[in-house]
């Protein structure tokens, strides 16, 4: 068994985040096809990280990260709610590139939970990928009880 260092789990989760980002910062500022394509594309990556990262870490590490990102989810959220128009007056950054960033972090955080929140219930249900070879032993009588 391989051993993973303690520091590359937070790596994991900071690179699905940082791909996330730049998905939904991809696909934010326009509706044609090919940006929402590699958008999908850097997306397909960040949740290639996060399986990595529920690999090397604890179920309950697991779980205080998924309630992590939906409160930061939230958050964000929350920043929806208000009008937009006025952060973008306050900040001193133009509205366009406000409301691109302000889509690559609501990507980021909706796309981590989400992907977090699916891996731990793979991890809770026990789906592994031996399940299919257990059924296969019982539709084959492969089982360890004698059939007489």
């Amino acid at each position: 068994m391989i051993q993973i260092p303690a520091h590359s789990d937070r790596s994991l989760l900071a690179v699905s985040l940082a791909l996330f980002a730049a998905a939904g910062g991809i696909a934010t500022p326009t509706d044609s096809v090919v940006p929402t394509a590699a958008g999908t594309a850097v997306a397909i990556g960040g949740v290639y990280a996060v399986s990595r990262f529920a690999a090397a870490v604890s179920r309950k590490r697991l779980a205080v990260a998924s309630l992590s990102l939906w409160c930061g989810f939230l958050a964000v959220a929350g920043v929806h709610a208000l009008e937009t128009s006025a952060f973008a007056a306050v900040s001193s950054a133009s509205s366009p590139v406000f409301a691109i960033a302000l889509g690559a972090l609501t990507w980021a955080t909706l796309l981590s939970a989400c992907s977090s929140t699916v891996f731990l219930a793979f991890r809770e249900y026990g789906v592994t990928p031996d399940a299919d070879a257990a059924e296969d032993a019982v539709v084959e009588n492969d089982s360890d009880y004698s059939v007489r």
